[in-house]
């Protein structure tokens, strides 16, 4: 099976098992899980922060973040593609109470002058403006990169407009490896970055929130309330860890392997696709005479998984399992089905 569905994988490699069989162990919600403390200690120094938390999901780093930057009532400003909006469930209307202020984006980036233009003056007839979200790789921006100087800008207006920022860097680490930036430089901007350990990095499930002392504090109050205290779980953290160390620095060849994968879809007839716009992991590409469900149905017949991602669209990510010589396959099932 070649699973290019997402940039999760389908087993931990067996490196890592060994790692997670043998973790040291603790009560996490007592604080003395050591390879939880471990990979906490990690993160934060990764990320340039005073503190992190570790946590099940991205999907809760992301609402965690939300809640305890804001009150019910506020307004939080963010892409309208981004995924905090349209993938978390509408958890920030059901946990938060918050409003969003979603933003027009070029593939999941707006600039300062795009935010300035959505704040409106204080009134009491309108939600207090708290929160501004980035995505950062965009997920259904094809995998952008932010612009560091775009970045800076939308960072430096909400500073003066008394707004807090949240990174959702669930591929934070995809960005770094690509941009040869590292991951600190980027989350300066930055009151509290969420990023994720089994999004290419490959580790079977966790994510961490990171910000100051006094934010992550807060932070692990709302962990326990949406149930995300967790006990002897070292032994996922542990998985992080190796993932950190040894799987980092291999994104570049996922990156690799979609550039193939997009230049390759690109000379297929019946197949749409910008090549330019695949900067990381995430391919994206459409079909001109058959429905994308068709070919991933014929596909799957042939051990080849990918996503269909919304209204004529196919997502293909590849990831820690599949390697060069796959991606030719797969684009040799790809043109048979489709140039049939």
């Amino acid at each position: 099976m070649i699973d290019l569905r997402s940039d999760t994988v389908t087993k931990p490699t067996p490196a890592m098992r060994q790692v997670m069989a043998k973790a040291e162990v603790g009560d996490d919600v007592f604080g003395d899980d050591p390879t939880v403390n471990a990979l906490e200690a990690r993160t934060t120094e990764m990320l340039g922060m005073e503190a992190a938390v570790f946590m099940p999901s991205g999907t809760m780093t992301n609402q965690v973040a939300v809640r305890a930057h804001t009150e019910p009532g506020d307004e939080i400003f963010l892409a309208d593609n981004a995924h905090i909006h349209l993938n978390e469930g509408g958890g920030v209307a059901a946990l938060s109470g918050v409003s969003c202020n979603l933003l027009p984006n070029e593939r999941g980036v707006f600039d300062r002058e795009t935010l300035e233009q959505a704040i409106r003056p204080s009134d009491i007839h309108f939600p207090q403006p708290k929160l501004v979200c980035i995505e950062n790789t965009s997920n259904l921006g094809f995998g952008r990169i932010w612009p560091l100087e775009t970045l800076a800008g939308v960072a430096k207006s909400a500073r003066e407009r008394g707004l807090r920022m949240h990174l959702d860097g669930a591929r934070l680490w995809n960005a770094a490896v690509a941009s040869g930036t590292p991951e600190a430089k980027i989350a300066k901007h930055f009151d509290s970055v969420s990023v994720c350990f089994s999004k290419g990095l490959g580790a079977p499930a966790g994510s961490a929130l990171a910000g100051s002392q006094k934010f992550v504090t807060r932070a692990r109050r709302f962990r326990k309330q949406y149930g995300g205290g967790m006990r002897q779980a070292g032994i996922i953290a542990a998985g992080a860890l190796y993932a950190l160390d040894f799987q980092h620095d291999r994104l570049a060849d996922d990156h690799q392997n979609a550039r193939t994968l997009a230049e390759g879809l690109s000379r297929i007839n019946g197949v749409w696709i910008d090549v330019e716009s695949v900067e990381t992991n995430l391919v994206y590409f459409g079909l001109e005479r058959m429905a994308p469900s068709e070919l991933v149905k014929r596909l799957n017949e042939r051990d080849v998984q990918v996503l269909s991602a919304g209204p004529g669209i196919i997502r293909a990510v590849p990831n820690l399992m599949v390697d060069a010589e796959m991606i030719q396959t797969v684009l040799g099932h790809i043109r048979e089905i489709v140039e049939d």
